[in-house]
């Protein structure tokens, strides 16, 4: 059946990422759908006001520990929009005049080799973070190139490791050794098109001279094999282990010794996530029936004992949360264990220190009622930083001592929108099968509740993701200020009340997460906020997939839908771009009965003619290597054989974020807002 549909597909020409028609195709769709935006009066001033926001330079810093006393980040401004990656002191960034020295100008480094280089992030060899493998992305793609670079001098080396344009995972051993998982060619990377083979590789080495010492299988579904490294204050790796990744959640850990590696008993449904006190620290998906443990838990073992016994583990708790709470970060310092608690969707940070054989807890004082981020843990002291953030609040940023408790607020963010009216509030929705869904409001106190209101409703639903409160610098500024309300639902799916939130809508239940959006949408109207007439909706990637759903099961409840870099073919999404490594969460077209029920929903297979749809805008890239864009471009194509007016907008950069930087994201979220202003305000 899946190949009766493909079959009858017209569109398939547009699954070819960059092929000639295809691009001209999307050429054409911007020439028609951006001057019905961009012509809009109201167009420029929302361009501007989200440019600002974007480009201000009293934005904080995204400062990250490099060691010592030095901190780094990643800078954005007006005159640097691909952006500085810069070092200063702790001691200077805390007194409010850091002297940043530039590390890497990106905006210089794509004049001169004429590239459209976006950022991908370094990975710096501990302890003294000198010597770093910088990742270069082609506009924004999820495959990059990798080249050594010495962050004291600022250059890159001439024969430094280097990497050619893939979707690599790498790490380093030891200044001379790096852990590179890498396809040598198209058979080595699986059908989703991630590597699948670990080697060792040694300065001056090529790549085909790599000792090879791990190898998945080509079948191996998820993101590929990729290594953890756990090192030692001192920088001496205490141990590596690869994962080799069976689907989107299950994997099997291999401990690296020597040219050979040990299985670990760990349970498949199961993540590594810090060494600290010689304690290796593992959350799990899934219950562990056998010990009795449940999923959310966090388990510890003896570094030492793993060694010894790495087919028969025996796992401590650490944690168990309660069934309002789940576990959303975990790190490590020099001493403690860190974990970031979500309870009710609202945050908070606990420093956990091993004694006599059990740990001990404490909660460390900072903002309350926001979302808690762990932003930075320091490896050679007790030190986190942490952004703290709620919708109407600014976000600030917090230095604590995780083994004092001692906490101090170094930056806070200016207001970007006047909230003296505004309320962020809480409410519950009853979900078809009873489930009670949260989801915040925000709104002008004055709203009225007629159901007048223009209401903007996000949702994700997927891939353990939650939608945790965060300052609302764009939607506060550019839609609740001119007198909309904006809404988040914490829908199934997502990780807001740990694995078993998310594990409620996986393949066969994928209904249960549709059916909460449906709900709170419900409830929003019941509520008197709004009414189908000025209710809209906007997801991304899963979460466009989720608005494709409403509209084609649904279109009654909304009259706008933002799709996002979407999934929209689900029969075929398995054989397009990167589908295939999200099975475990959707399922396989290739099983009957999952078949069927991806059939259901698939929102492709569903678009009809007739239909009270409203007309949609659908948002992606070209240089989306992970959600294709032949998903968005075939929904388009298809809405018009069947007569629908849509808009429809691809930049030819910007990757799965769909821009690639901070200009292209205040022009798309300016399009956006125009587009929401057209169908809920106007």
């Amino acid at each position: 059946m899946t190949e009766a549909l493909a079959a009858d597909d017209p569109y398939t020409w547009m699954e070819e990422i960059e092929g000639d028609r295809a691009l001209e195709w999307a050429k054409a769709q911007n020439a028609r759908s951006l001057p019905r935006l961009q012509n809009d009066p109201r167009y420029a001033g929302l361009y501007a006001e989200a440019q600002a926001i974007a480009t201000a330079p009293d934005r904080i810093p995204g400062i990250a520990f490099a060691g010592g006393e030095k901190v780094r980040d990643f800078w954005q401004d007006r005159t640097h929009v691909r952006g500085l990656w810069r070092e200063t002191d702790l001691a200077g960034y805390r007194s409010g005049a850091p002297v940043w020295r530039t590390i890497l100008d990106v905006d210089a480094l794509a004049r001169v080799e004429k590239a459209n280089w976006v950022f991908a992030g370094a990975d710096c060899l501990a302890p003294d973070n000198r010597l770093c493998l910088v990742s270069l992305s082609d506009g924004g793609k999820d495959a990059v190139t990798v080249r050594e670079f010495d962050a004291l001098e600022g250059r890159f080396l001439d024969n430094g490791f280097r990497l050619p344009e893939g979707k690599h995972r790498f790490g380093w051993i030891d200044r001379d050794t790096l852990l590179v998982v890498t396809a040598l060619s198209p058979d080595e990377s699986t059908t989703s098109g991630y590597p699948y083979i670990a080697r060792l590789l040694s300065r001056g080495q090529t790549l085909a001279q790599a000792r090879e010492v791990f190898r998945g299988e080509r079948k191996d579904g998820g993101y590929g094999v990729y290594g953890q490294v756990f090192r030692n204050v001192g920088g001496q790796v205490e141990a590596a282990i690869l994962a080799r990744p069976l689907d989107t959640f299950s994997a099997e850990y291999h401990l690296l010794a020597g040219d050979r590696t040990l299985k670990l008993a760990l349970p498949l449904r199961s993540t590594l996530q810090a060494l600290v006190a010689g304690r290796l620290v593992v959350s799990l998906e899934a219950d562990w029936a056998e010990t009795g443990l449940k999923a959310g838990d966090l388990v510890d073992f003896d570094l030492a004992a793993v060694r010894a016994t790495p087919g028969a583990l025996k796992p401590n708790l650490v944690l168990r949360p309660t069934q309002s709470q789940s576990v959303e970060q975990v790190a490590s310092t020099r001493d403690r264990l860190v974990i970031g608690l979500l309870d009710n969707v609202r945050g908070q940070v606990r420093s956990l220190k091993r004694n006599g054989g059990a740990w001990t807890s404490q909660t460390l004082e900072l903002p309350s009622d926001s979302t808690l981020t762990l932003t930075s843990a320091s490896d050679d002291s007790d030190r986190i930083l942490v952004s703290a953030a709620s919708y109407l609040s600014p976000t600030s940023q917090w230095l604590a001592d995780a083994g004092t408790g001692a906490t101090d607020r170094l930056r806070s963010l200016p207001p970007r929108f006047d909230a003296s009216n505004m309320v962020a509030e809480q409410h519950w929705a009853a979900s078809k099968d009873g489930t009670r869904v949260p989801y915040s409001v925000v709104r002008r106190k004055d709203a009225p509740m007629n159901g007048a209101n223009p209401t903007l409703l996000y949702a994700y639903g997927g891939f353990l993701v939650s939608q945790t409160p965060a300052y609302a610098a764009i939607p506060g500024k550019l839609w609740v200020e001119k007198g909309g309300i904006y809404v988040v639902a914490n829908i199934r799916g997502g990780g807001e009340f740990g694995p078993r939130w998310h594990n409620a809508g996986l393949k066969l239940n994928r209904m249960r997460v549709y059916e909460d959006f449906f709900a709170v949408s419900e409830d929003l109207i019941r509520r008197g906020y709004t009414s189908p007439r000025r209710l809209g909706i906007m997801g991304g990637s899963n979460g466009g997939l989720l608005m494709g759903v409403a509209l084609t099961r649904r279109p009654e409840l909304y009259n706008a839908v933002v799709i996002q870099v979407p999934l929209f073919d689900m029969i075929r999404y398995t054989q397009i771009g990167a589908g295939a490594s999200w099975v475990g969460e959707y399922g396989d077209p290739a099983i009957p009965a999952e078949r069927e029920m991806l059939l259901s929903y698939s929102p492709y297979q569903n678009l009809k003619a007739g239909q009270s749809y409203p007309q949609v805008f659908i948002e992606t890239s070209t240089k989306d290597d992970r959600v294709h864009p032949a998903h968005a471009r075939k929904a388009a194509a298809r809405l018009g054989e069947l007569g629908y007016d849509y808009l429809y907008y691809e930049n030819i950069d910007g990757g799965h974020a769909a821009a690639a930087n901070l200009n292209e994201r205040a022009l798309r979220q300016a399009l956006e807002y125009t587009y929401l202003m057209q169908r809920l305000m106007d």
